[in-house]
């Protein structure tokens, strides 16, 4: 079991590698910072008790981990903001499934027209002003759905609400923004 002294030696040791690592992967300071930051928590918290011979592979592991979690949260991000206008209930019981209305956008990096660009950032920021105006409920169901992609449950918890409530704040926000985005003539 590694002591409190040896994990933190070990963190200071490692801090400088770890955030140039991920400055190379992701190509951002902020968000390497904050990828070292979650993985040495996750470090602290769960791996404590590990002996310090440990501590190098599993650090490297969570690390890279985190950097992709971080990738995945990005795609997620652009996919939702990409097809936003799309959103509308897909499941039989009405329910809207993120993951089935996504479209794949990893042929499209680096191909993309100046015009295109532009027009995607036109629609990020009517976006962004659509979400600013759901009510502040709708928008944290939207929000930890679909952004940070909590599941319902996780959702209800977090707002201190039930499920059925999770899913009618998202029902609701979805079609405000489909609606709003629509009226702005942004369609699929």
């Amino acid at each position: 079991m590694a002591s409190d002294k040896e994990l933190s030696d070990f963190l200071k040791s490692v801090e400088k590698r770890a955030f140039k690592r991920a400055v190379y992967a992701v190509r951002d300071d902020d968000a390497a910072l904050d990828i070292v930051q979650e993985a040495m928590i996750r470090l602290s918290e769960k791996y404590a008790d590990r002996p310090a011979a440990e501590l190098p592979l599993l650090f490297q592991r969570i690390l890279s981990n985190a950097t992709m979690d971080h990738f995945r949260r990005l795609k997620v991000r652009r996919s939702v903001m990409q097809n936003m206008s799309d959103f509308e209930p897909v499941g039989e019981d009405g329910d809207f499934d993120l993951l089935e209305s996504l479209e794949s956008i990893d042929g499209a990096l680096g191909a993309e027209s100046a015009a295109d660009s532009v027009s995607r950032a036109q629609i990020l920021q009517a976006i962004e002003l659509e979400l600013a105006e759901l009510p502040a409920r709708q928008r944290e169901a939207f929000l930890l759905r679909y952004w940070e992609e909590l599941d319902v449950a996780e959702t209800a918890s977090v707002m201190g609400c039930s499920q059925g409530s999770v899913k009618t704040h998202c029902f609701r926000a979805v079609h405000a923004l489909a609606e709003a985005l629509r009226a702005k003539g942004i369609t699929p």
